[in-house]
């Protein structure tokens, strides 16, 4: 700046000089003048010959011109006196303006160089923050790494040559306000070039002085600083950085909110088919389809199953449900105070999608989150499934419920809560409810993919968890657990130190480690509140909160939505890690299994427990059809002869006995007609039905039972046994039946009137078949009584008992009483009885009076029925007789139409009974198989009960390892899409 200043007074003496030398011709040598005011006012003189100073670095190096070529320029005639002076008024403007170039020129680089010092003085006054980088969150680092202020800020300050290229050439300016036609342009041009380049070097050496007393004040000045305590620059720091998170927190959420808007906008263009392209599942709905495919594969959770999940553990009331509503952004788990309300384990699929809904996976019902009605019914059916899993006498149950949650900006996962652990049973549980609880929670963390998200209760004393313990034996080194705390607002309250919490966040309070620890509140404790005021009391208690003001928690550990943005990320490393091995173990597991079925079933489908269910219905049906085919006279047959069976024995011992002790065949009659009507008002079409009944039942079991030849599998007998007895029990006879039949029964037992000869004969046949039979058990039934004859002692070497003996001399002598008296009539006399015991005393056997009566109800018994029989014969030829009424004959047969009533009755009854059969029952008998089959057919439990067996266990295993590897096959191509 010196050096244009002296140039300025220079061209102001020179002028005054020529402006009162006007008029004369130079009375001053012109090398007394300036050189700059020479270069301007004297370029034309015609007798300058200037010798300009050598200078101290070559012109070709600065110039922007000496490329150009140089032009012969014709001089113009010089002239004296005014004329040069008239001629240097735009050399004085150029003067001006090269002065203000100069100046602003100046004021850039010094300008620039300022700031440059000030910037770095202020960087050197910040004290070293290495040993406080944990407190700046982690995307400060983050954006550090790609933005540089420092060097971001000194790159914009201008430099002195990019100043000088931005404005032009010195040289340049001077060129264009001189006169273009002038020979000596270079010169001027290389004169002012020079002048510039001794101005740059000595604004170097301005510069070099400004830094080392710029270097100087910022050592006193940083000196000075550095006596500020650490504490304060600490404070200070803290206080700084968390009004930093909380704008840079409220920006995420704003772009998080932003972002989830429009994805749910491009999923519900999706749904309504703007794009018209099918919807590929999504990631995890994929993962958790072979997750439930597992659970179906293998009830008892095999420790082949290492495919990651999510399992969230904690003691009762800890809040575990709390922070999985948290997570899933939704209320959807049933609520209780102090009680144990999850009672099976929940396995819950979150996922992004267009609306926030919820669906099981056996149910079709979407259940929509956003409304609270659908809320309470959604908590209602969990509920209701829990207790439809606990079987009677039990508390809680390993069947896991299946529940996706879909929504948007869901953080993808697959996560299952379990049962809370408890320390003491309480009234109302189960004794092994703690043990039972222990076992699921152990089956799920032994798991070496399993994520465990351990939940802790804040508000209670750390000593009496139990599910630290818990963990630490599952997981000792801490690589797959993520330590919750939860409830921090009580805890800030409570306790006394705050250090204590740090300890617990940090594990050193519990043997347990942990991969990461994380503070969360999950609410007031009121079940009524919102999602959304849950999560803004959340971030408020955090932002007024000591333990982060005092850097007991870094902010990346606290808020449930950082926990799940954490839980995610460990659960999809997890995945991608295991998910291969997993996937090439079961291929392992196919091929065993395909190479066992080989050499075992060679020459048999690979029929499943549904395929061999579907199968077993369609023979089940075939058999119910061909009951339909079955012939008339053989529904006939078998109905009469089961009828007679059963009322065989009413018949002759209510009926024919007692009729039979009159003295006439009016008495006879009259007797017999009195007992069939009470007996068919009564007893006899309700017996009718049932013999109809177990008929079916009969006929139905033969043909479900046949065997089929080499057809036949037994592996279906269980299942249509299992059938058979269902059907049976739900089919009843129409009751109209009865009041029908009652009818019909009455009317044939009426008619008496034998029409012929063979009809005749054939009531004498069925009289003397009865009646044999009757006589055939009475004699096995003396046999018994009396044990043994003679001949089967002596050849079979069989002894009489004492008791057999008593009754064989009863018998004996009973039966003397009866050939003395062959129309003795049936029962036994007081003085009769006496008789006997005294005569059997008088041979030495003791014997009682009940005895007596019991033996002789066997003896007369086969007395009668001899006699009957006797009379049958008799009546054989009694036909014409019976036509004359018995007139004039001393034949009465009334006993052979008792037995014709019987006989027909019978007939009419099965004939009755078989158009009621073929046209009715049977068809319902049909109808409840089938809906017998189709219960089946959804009770899963009833068909792997009924269809048992190692090839049923192995078509099974087979089936599902396939569909396994399928899926998981699918997931992992699609998970290498995504990368």
């Amino acid at each position: 700046m010196w050096r244009v200043r002296r140039a300025a007074v220079a061209c102001e003496v020179c002028q005054s000089l020529v402006k009162h030398s006007s008029g004369t011709k130079g009375s001053l040598p012109l090398q007394k003048l300036h050189l700059v005011s020479r270069s301007i006012y004297h370029t034309h003189h015609p007798t300058l010959k200037l010798q300009r100073p050598q200078l101290r670095m070559s012109l070709q190096q600065f110039s922007s011109l000496t490329s150009l070529p140089l032009r012969k320029l014709k001089l113009s005639p010089v002239k004296y006196g005014y004329q040069p002076h008239r001629n240097f008024w735009p050399a004085r403007l150029a003067a001006r303006l090269l002065k203000l170039r100069y100046l602003i020129l100046g004021s850039a680089v010094g300008g620039g160089y300022t700031a440059k010092k000030t910037f770095d003085q202020w960087k050197d006054m910040i004290p070293d923050l290495s040993d406080y980088k944990w407190i700046v969150p982690d995307i400060v680092w983050e954006i550090d790494e790609y933005i540089d202020l420092g060097h971001k800020l000194v790159s914009e300050v201008i430099e002195a040559s990019d100043l000088l290229l931005l404005l032009g050439s010195p040289g340049e300016t001077a060129f264009r306000a001189t006169d273009p036609g002038s020979e000596s342009d270079k010169r001027y041009r290389k004169g002012l070039l020079g002048e510039l380049i001794l101005l740059q070097q000595q604004i170097q050496e301005h510069e070099e002085e400004a830094r080392r007393a710029a270097g100087q004040y910022s050592t006193s000045y940083a000196q000075q600083k550095r006596k500020v305590s650490d504490k304060e620059k600490i404070d200070q720091l803290q206080e700084e950085l968390l009004h930093t998170q909380l704008k840079y927190q409220r920006i995420l959420e704003r772009l998080e909110k932003e972002n989830k808007e429009l994805r749910k906008l491009v999923l519900q263009k999706d749904d309504k088919g703007i794009h018209h392209r099918k919807l590929k599942k999504s990631l995890i709905d994929m993962y958790s389809e072979v997750l439930d495919v597992l659970s179906d594969y293998d009830a008892s959770y095999n420790t082949q199953d290492h495919l990651p999940r999510v399992v969230v553990v904690g003691d009762q009331s800890a809040g575990k449900t709390s922070v999985l509503e948290m997570i899933a952004q939704a209320r959807i788990f049933p609520r209780g105070s102090g009680e144990m309300m999850t009672r099976s384990p929940v396995k819950v699929t979150l996922s992004e999608g267009p609306h926030h809904v919820a669906l099981f996976k056996d149910s079709s019902r979407e259940f929509d989150l956003t409304k609270e009605e659908d809320l309470a019914a959604l908590r209602r059916e969990i509920e209701l499934r829990m207790r439809k899993n606990v079987k009677e006498g039990c508390t809680v149950s390993p069947e896991t419920i299946s529940l996706n949650v879909k929504g948007p900006g869901l953080q993808r996962m697959v996560l299952v809560d379990l049962p809370g652990v408890i320390n003491t049973v309480t009234s109302g549980m189960a004794p092994d409810t703690k043990e039972t609880i222990f076992s699921i929670s152990k089956a799920y963390m032994q798991n070496p993919n399993a994520i465990i998200l351990c939940i802790q209760d804040g508000s209670v004393d750390a000593e009496r968890s139990i599910v630290t313990d818990l963990v630490s034996q599952m997981d000792p080194h801490g690589r797959r657990t993520i330590f919750v705390l939860t409830k921090v607002d009580l805890a800030e309250k409570n306790v006394t130190s705050p250090s204590r919490i740090q300890q617990i966040i940090e594990g050193k309070l519990f043997p347990m480690k942990a991969l990461g620890y994380f503070a969360v509140v999950t609410g007031k404790g009121n079940s009524s509140e919102s999602i959304e005021a849950i999560r803004d009391y959340e971030e408020e208690f955090f932002q007024n909160s000591k333990l982060l003001k005092t850097s007991m928690l870094k902010a990346h550990q606290v808020t449930t939505r950082n926990l799940s943005l954490a839980v995610s990320d460990c659960f999809w490393k997890m995945v991608r890690e295991s998910v291969e091995q997993q996937a090439d173990s079961f291929k392992a597991t196919r091929f065993n299994l395909e190479t066992e079925w080989k050499n075992n079933y060679p020459r048999l489908r690979e029929l499943d427990r549904n395929e061999l269910f579907e199968k077993a219905k369609n023979e089940i049906l075939d058999e119910v059809i061909s009951l339909s085919q079955v012939t008339p006279k053989h529904w006939e047959e078998i109905l009469q002869q089961s009828l007679w069976e059963r009322v065989s024995t009413h018949v002759i011992e209510n009926i024919y006995l007692p009729a039979a002790q009159t003295m006439n065949s009016g008495t006879f009659n009259t007797t017999v007609d009195i007992k069939l009507k009470q007996w068919t008002d009564k007893q006899l079409p309700n017996k009718a039905v049932e013999v109809a009944w177990e008929t079916l039942q009969e006929e139905f079991s033969r043909f479900m039972t046949e065997p089929k030849g080499k057809e036949h599998d037994d592996i279906f007998d269980k299942l249509k046994e299992a059938v058979k007895e269902e059907s049976i029990k739900r089919h009843k006879w129409n009751d109209f039946a009865e009041d029908s039949l009652r009818v019909i029964q009455h009317n044939a037992l009426e008619d008496r009137s034998i029409s012929d000869k063979q009809q005749w004969d054939a009531a004498i046949y069925f009289m003397e078949e009865a009646l044999q039979a009757r006589l055939k058990d009475t004699e096995n039934a003396i046999e018994n009584m009396v044990g043994p004859d003679w001949k089967k002692r002596w050849l079979y070497w069989k002894n009489r008992t004492q008791e057999q003996c008593v009754h064989n001399e009863t018998k004996n002598e009973l039966e003397k009483m009866l050939k003395c008296n062959e129309e003795h009539p049936a029962y036994l006399a007081s003085d009769e009885i006496t008789t006997v015991r005294k005569n059997l005393e008088s041979r030495g056997v003791e014997v009682d009076p009940s005895l007596i009566k019991d033996t002789w109800h066997q003896v007369y018994r086969r007395h009668f029925l001899k006699t009957a029989l006797n009379h049958c014969n008799l009546c054989r030829r009694g036909f014409y007789y019976y036509q004359r009424h018995f007139v004039d004959s001393e034949l009465e047969c009334n006993d052979v139409v008792l037995f014709w009533r019987i006989q027909r009755m019978l007939a009419i009854t099965a004939n009755t009974l078989r158009q009621q059969l073929t046209n009715t029952e049977v068809r319902r008998l049909e109808k409840n198989v089938k809906e017998v089959l189709e219960d089946f057919a959804e009770d899963s439990e009833k068909k792997v009960k009924l269809l048992t067996g190692k090839r049923v266990q192995l078509a099974e295993d087979l089936k599902k390892v396939r569909e396994i590897q399928e899926k998981l096959d699918a997931f992992i191509e699609a998970l290498h899409q995504e990368k």
